[in-house]
Formats: C-alpha cells, sequence, structure tokens
C-alpha cells in the first residue's frame, strides 16, 4: 500500500497485521481522487487548501492521500490500537504531523469541532455504521451542508441515503459520493 500522487507519491504506508483494518486498494484510491481531482462539482480547488476528515481511519490512507495532494489538514478517527500505531508511523514517515490529528476514540463518540470540506467514511463493512457516524458527526459540527461525503461500503450493502454525486463499485467495494444538505 502506498500514497499514489502527490508530494508523497509512492511513499509505502504501514499497514497493522491481521484482518480488523481493511486498508483501501491503491487503485480504489487512485479511481477514487481521479473522479474528486476532475468532476465538475469537485476539482483540484476542492482539494487544496482542505480540511479533510478520515473517520474509520485504520491506516490513514485517504486523510495523507488527501494531504499529499494539497489539503491544509487532516483530523483522524480510529480506535483500534494496532490501526492507531500504523496511522501514526505512517504520520510520521510522510512528516505531517503538524497538519494531522489523531482522534483516539469511537467515531460514534467524536467530540464538536470543526467543520470538513471533505469526509472520508470507510467503516467495517455490514454495521450499518455510516448513518450512525454521520449523525454524530453533524451533532458534532464535524459535517455540514457543503461537506463533501467520500462513504465506503460493501458491494452488496445498500448504498448511503443520499443523492450520489458518483458512485462506482470496486471488487467488494462500493464508493458513494455526496454533499451534505
Amino acid at each position: 500500500m502506498r500514497i499514489v500522487a502527490g508530494a508523497w507519491r509512492g511513499r509505502t504506508l504501514t499497514a497493522p497485521p491481521g484482518t480488523e483494518t481493511r486498508p483501501t486498494a491503491d487503485r480504489v484510491r487512485q479511481a477514487l481522487f481521479d473522479i474528486l481531482m476532475h468532476a465538475p462539482w469537485a476539482g483540484r480547488s476542492l482539494i487544496e487548501g482542505a480540511s479533510v476528515l478520515d473517520v474509520f481511519a485504520g491506516t490513514g490512507a485517504q486523510g495523507l492521500e488527501a494531504l499529499s495532494r494539497g489539503a491544509a489538514r487532516a483530523v483522524f478517527v480510529e480506535r483500534s490500537q494496532p490501526a492507531l500505531t500504523a496511522l501514526r508511523a505512517n504520520i510520521a514517515a510522510c512528516r505531517a504531523g503538524d497538519r494531522c490529528e489523531v482522534l483516539a476514540l469511537d467515531a460514534l463518540a467524536i467530540p464538536s469541532g470543526e467543520r470538513a470540506a471533505i469526509v472520508f467514511l470507510d467503516p467495517p463493512y455490514g454495521q450499518g455504521l455510516i448513518a450512525r457516524a454521520l449523525t454524530r458527526l453533524r451533532a458534532a459540527g464535524r459535517v455540514g451542508p457543503g461537506s463533501l461525503i467520500v462513504a465506503e461500503t460493501g458491494r452488496d450493502e445498500p448504498a448511503p441515503e443520499a443523492e450520489p454525486l458518483a458512485e462506482r463499485v470496486h471488487g467488494a467495494a462500493r464508493v458513494t459520493i455526496w454533499r451534505d444538505i
């Protein structure tokens, strides 16, 4: 697993051992960021200088990819100790500590904070966590009108209840993108 493009292109990322964390494949991340960089409703100006929230962060690959491509700041939310160890190692390897905040807690208990321009949600498949996490993130002020939401679910799971701007299926994963209202 590696950073696909930007300032840290090619940088290898550490993943925790075992199957508890399911990192997004490089090719899926590449396809996702190709959409974000070129869609008429997104584009380079969306990512450059953006505040990003990576929920169920695991290795932090989504947030670090955004930082590599010009995002200003990333907040990572993760509760698994092995994933947190890998996440912190990846942030250190990218020398991005001054642009990152790691919240070592359950996404459903996130405290109030700054609204993010882009929110990545990649929870464990099949647990219905997208809607529950969004409810909490909205209540905490982390997501609001205009925030771009990128959610990864299992291919056979129902898509999030939103008006998608884009949706793609890659192997076992479905990626859905929409703006919060």
